[in-house]
């Protein structure tokens, strides 16, 4: 696992997309300390941008780290393209930048470390938020400027290990 240079002070958000929920994670503006926010319950696009906004805004987030479910051989799945989607079209509605980070295994390592397994609360789905958001202050990728995303998105996924603890840190094929 490749360290990398501290990042420049900011506070950000990261995202642990699903059908129902979205699992939130946010940190103080060092990178020092990595807090589970509330998960949201999704309905529409607009509700979640509606419950977002506020968010960002009063936390001041300056990008987000959204969560990519490679299957366990690094390639994509129909929630990993969901996933990119969802994250591209709310960077844009936020004005935002945005991270990738591969969450394989994420919401396992968080029931393990945690004693969440089986949660419905959503307590999981932060919790692995938090994981996801740990890994990228540790390992990057730097957040993608909106005029570069769309270029972007037809580029590979970055491979990178999945969330700390889940006993899988080396780079994927």
């Amino acid at each position: 696992m490749a360290i990398r240079p501290t990042p420049h002070p900011r506070s950000v958000l990261a995202l642990d997309v699903g059908r129902r929920r979205i699992g939130l994670a946010g940190c103080d503006p060092l990178g020092l300390t990595v807090t589970p926010l509330p998960a949201l319950a999704r309905s529409s696009f607009q509700a979640d941008l509606l419950a977002l906004t506020p968010l960002t805004r009063q936390r001041r987030v300056v990008a987000l780290v959204v969560g990519l479910p490679l299957d366990r051989a690094g390639q994509l799945t129909a929630q990993t393209v969901h996933c990119r989607r969802y994250g591209e079209r709310l960077g844009r509605a936020l004005e935002l930048p945005l991270a990738w980070v591969n969450e394989h295994a994420s919401s396992w390592a968080a029931g393990e470390r945690h004693g969440l397994h089986g949660d419905r609360s959503g307590a999981l789905d932060s919790a692995a938020a938090a994981l996801l958001l740990e890994q990228w202050l540790q390992e990057g990728p730097e957040p993608v400027p909106l005029m570069v995303l769309a270029n972007a998105l037809t580029a590979p996924i970055q491979r990178t290990g999945c969330a700390p603890s889940c006993g899988q840190t080396a780079p994927l094929p």
